[in-house]
């Protein structure tokens, strides 16, 4: 695409965009009494408009129906879960016996985690980004313990840069990755990194919790054994959303797997006769342990229908549209930490900061976006919600910064 530095390029892009519609289905927070620049979908998404309505129609339920809202309500409460499937599937490329939408995002690691990690003295150890998201290394480190192991010897980190494929050896039991780096907003090779991973006898599993509503996923198609991720940054679930799991198809029937059983996960047909054995329920499903939130389910499912109407190949397009265009502007005049291949990245670019005197001259000027320690300003316009215009007039803010 050949950009321009102009308002009029802005004004003909907005215009043009097939997916405009959708800005306004989301509330924009404000500032100085217009819509702020909102670029910190990949800490929380924006509240789509349906999802007050979607939570005051299970209160209302609630209100009127007490129990028997879990078969008799518009949207049965025993069933809420399963409304969401389909679209979860459309989002992450997988079929719909791969996914379920369970618990927070650490939950399924560690419930993942011990079906899959099953360590031996021969092959014990985990590879992981070196710079994971803090609670992704806790995990990993926690599990390998609770096995025995020790961390310092069965840990592996990859270096940001690094080539993972010399690290991937027949001592490796499982590659834990994430999808796009939390700090740089790198974009991994998945199908490549399983392709290795399954070369060595590995499991291979991701955290997606940066990459689920943001890149074009095909785990089905790639053959990921699992993968976890949140909701509530491009997913726009809400604070602590209700987060989502797959589980690969060819794992749907396999018991031999061992796994923390609860009930929710139980199959259907014999849920409530209340038997003292377990019989998991096929897919990913059978992971499940408790009933989830049906108040945390909701404004999920209403985002979700976005999703599945909008179709991620469209809303990848114009990402890398957008992000393409910041990093035009911003050429020459500030340092990308994310690979500037779009194929490499998501909706996030971090960008190197002289000092914090230029994120809090961005919050001066309308915009929400992210500092992290010690220089990185984190900025992701999501195609959802974000425009041309919010890429333009952010760039002319950041760089007429005075240092």
């Amino acid at each position: 695409m050949n950009y321009e530095n102009s308002a009029e390029f802005v004004k003909k892009m907005d215009a043009d965009d097939p997916l405009a519609k959708y800005r306004g289905q989301f509330h924009i927070p404000q500032h100085n009494g217009q819509d702020c620049i909102y670029f910190c979908g990949n800490s929380l998404g924006l509240q789509p408009v349906t999802a007050a309505p979607a939570i005051q129609q299970e209160l209302e339920d609630w209100k009127n129906l007490g129990v028997e809202g879990h078969f008799k309500g518009k949207n049965p409460w025993k069933d809420y879960h399963e409304f969401l499937t389909e679209q979860l599937a459309h989002v992450v490329g997988a079929k719909p016996v791969e996914v379920v939408a369970m618990n927070n995002l650490t939950v399924n690691l560690h419930l993942l985690m011990a079906s899959f990690y099953r360590p031996t003295k021969e092959r014990h150890k985990i590879i992981i980004e070196q710079s994971a998201f803090p609670s992704d290394q806790y995990a990993v480190k926690s599990q390998i313990a609770f096995h025995g192991f020790d961390p310092a010897t069965s840990l592996i980190e990859l270096k940001t840069g690094e080539d993972i494929e010399p690290l991937i050896d027949e001592s490796v039991a499982l590659i834990l990755i994430g999808g796009v780096n939390y700090y740089t907003g790198e974009l991994f090779d998945l199908e490549k990194i399983t392709r290795l991973g399954h070369a060595k006898g590995c499991i291979v599993g991701f955290d997606l919790a940066h990459a689920a509503g943001n890149a074009l996923l095909k785990l089905h198609d790639w053959s990921v054994d699992f993968a976890a991720w949140c909701s509530y940054k491009y997913l726009n679930g809400g604070p602590g959303a209700v987060a989502g799991a797959f589980v690969h198809e060819r794992f749907a029937n396999d018991h031999t797997l061992p796994r923390f059983a609860g009930w929710w996960g139980h199959d259907k047909k014999s849920r409530f006769k209340m038997g003292p054995d377990f019989k998991p329920i096929a897919g990913a499903e059978g992971w499940q342990l408790s009933n989830p939130s049906i108040f945390g389910l909701a404004p999920l499912r209403a985002s979700l229908n976005m999703f599945y109407e909008a179709k991620m190949e469209n809303l990848r397009a114009k990402s890398e549209a957008l992000t393409g265009y910041l990093a035009f502007l911003l050429a020459g005049k500030a340092e990308l930490m994310t690979p500037a291949d779009p194929a490499r990245r998501g909706c996030q670019l971090s960008i190197r900061a002289k000092s914090k005197k230029v994120f809090d001259a961005l919050t001066e000027g309308g915009v929400v976006c992210d500092w992290r320690e010690p220089d990185c300003v984190r900025v992701a316009p999501v195609p959802f919600y974000n425009t041309f215009s919010d890429v333009y007039r952010f760039a002319k803010i950041f760089t007429e910064v005075p240092l």
